[in-house]
């Protein structure tokens, strides 16, 4: 776990710029969001790097909150906060195994490109079950690299998998199909109610599903 905060830590400062490649894509998982989202909705986002989707996404909710085990990119998140005076977001360093973070207690978790990067994903599920309140709504988005992916892409991967086993990217690249997070999620306390599939550059896949 260290080791992977450092190297988001390293990360953040060009993070938000290597997303915009993602833009297209980000936009319609947002707007799709959206559509499960409420106005009294407490919201959790997993994984919130620099607090980009939080933004997008506060507008429509009661509270949300952003935790990310990076500091650097909480530090970027809670500086963006300072210049749009958001009274309904809050931002901190923290992995969602953080015994500060209160069971049953969100109506709505969301996971955006994060789910391909944790090699305990069942755990992680399990655990944002714990967290929502009964029929709480776990939203998900995830870069699925055994699915059609681009040319430059698809040659990037080798080189990822030799930089991940000799250490040099402290994080290993989880290639899941489609039919893989289906039954990840729907294994954990989960029934899901949608899913949708996009692709810019390689595909990702959006599931909506309900704690049981």
């Amino acid at each position: 776990m260290k080791k992977a905060a450092r190297f988001w830590d390293k990360a953040a400062e060009k993070y938000d710029k290597a997303e915009k490649r993602f833009e297209p894509v980000h936009s319609n998982i947002l707007q799709h969001t959206k559509k499960y989202l409420h106005e009294n909705d407490i919201v959790l986002d997993y994984g919130c790097a620099t607090g980009s989707k939080v933004f997008e996404l506060a507008g429509s909710v009661k509270e949300i909150y952003g935790i990310d085990i990076s500091s650097k990119m909480i530090e970027k998140a809670e500086k963006r906060l300072i210049d749009k005076n958001a009274a309904n977001i809050s931002f901190s360093q923290a992995d969602i195994f953080d015994k500060k973070i209160m069971k049953s207690f969100y109506s709505v978790i969301t996971a955006f490109a994060v789910l391909h990067l944790i090699e305990n994903s069942h755990e992680v599920i399990h655990r944002t079950a714990e967290l929502l309140k009964p029929g709480g709504l776990f939203l998900s988005a995830t870069p699925c690299f055994k699915e059609k992916m681009d040319l430059s892409n698809k040659l990037q991967m080798p080189l990822y998998s030799i930089l991940s086993k000799t250490g040099i990217i402290p994080i290993k690249l989880i290639r899941f199909n489609f039919s893989d997070l289906d039954k990840l999620i729907s294994n954990e306390n989960y029934e899901i109610i949608e899913t949708e599939k996009y692709f810019h550059e390689m595909s990702s896949y959006f599931i909506a599903a309900r704690k049981l």
